[in-house]
């Protein structure tokens, strides 16, 4: 019980300050609502950075920067009478309740897959014409296709086994391939988006989240590329110059490191 006490009094010391803050600091007077949108989208990929590279103090920093901006967003809303922090907290704590009828309900469920399409059912008896109405615009395409497919598959769309959508990323390449063949630029784009969208499908069979398969993979490119280029300024070479054989020792050097 002292922990929550203790939890309350802290978030009312951020609520004391943000109102603070924006009555006398002039940059937090001049923010609105559209202004903090591009600060928060930063935030957030903070935050997933923090959690990739498993950085628990940074994640706990990250996490009260987007805190930040939520009281910010309620602030604002609060001084042209439209919403508050109450508002905000009310509102997702509704739809926890509302949406986990197995647990403030009667509905009995067996697995977390049951758990998932009961919450799509769900939204969609609350007035949502779309399963995919929850799916932001502005997602970059690789995490967009990731829920795209999520949201379907909660309402049964979807394949059974994980050697069929195997199968489906080895069709898609064979007409990718076709297409490459005929040269016929606006095909191939087409093709390569749908070999993408299958491979990042098989991602879900296979328990793995695409966009963090794919951001490990940058970052370990990074690593070893930049070991390369250090190696090339200790030999005083541009590394413009090195040959591919060259580059190829220094490479490999890289990934042994790594290991």
């Amino acid at each position: 019980m002292n922990q929550r006490a203790n939890q309350l009094k802290a978030l009312d010391r951020l609520l004391t300050i943000m109102d603070e803050l924006r009555e006398k600091c002039p940059w937090d007077k001049k923010q609105t609502i559209e202004s903090l949108r591009h600060l928060t989208i930063e935030e957030t990929y903070e935050l997933g950075d923090a959690i990739l590279e498993n950085n628990l103090s940074e994640i706990k920093n990250e996490l009260g920067d987007l805190l930040l901006h939520i009281v910010f967003y309620s602030k604002i809303g609060s001084e042209t009478n439209d919403f508050d922090f109450e508002d905000v907290a009310n509102s997702i704590s509704d739809k926890l309740i509302s949406r986990h009828p197995h647990i403030y309900g009667d509905v009995r469920i067996n697995n977390e897959e049951e758990v998932k399409q009961n919450w799509e059912s769900l939204k969609l008896k609350e007035g949502k014409k779309s399963v995919l109405e929850g799916v932001p615009k502005s997602l970059p395409a690789l995490v967009k296709a990731s829920r795209i497919q999520d949201k379907v598959a909660g309402v049964g769309f979807d394949w059974e086994e994980p050697q069929q959508v195997f199968d489906k990323v080895k069709e898609e390449l064979q007409e990718l391939d076709d297409e490459i063949s005929k040269n016929n630029a606006d095909k191939i784009e087409a093709e390569f988006g749908d070999v993408l969208f299958s491979m990042i499908n098989y991602a879900r069979f296979l328990k793995i989240n695409a966009e963090n398969a794919l951001e490990r993979t940058n970052k370990k490119f990074i690593k070893r590329f930049q070991y390369l280029e250090k190696k090339a300024k200790q030999l005083n070479k541009p590394i413009k110059d090195m040959t591919l054989s060259e580059m190829d020792i220094y490479w490999e050097e890289a990934k042994k490191i790594k290991k």
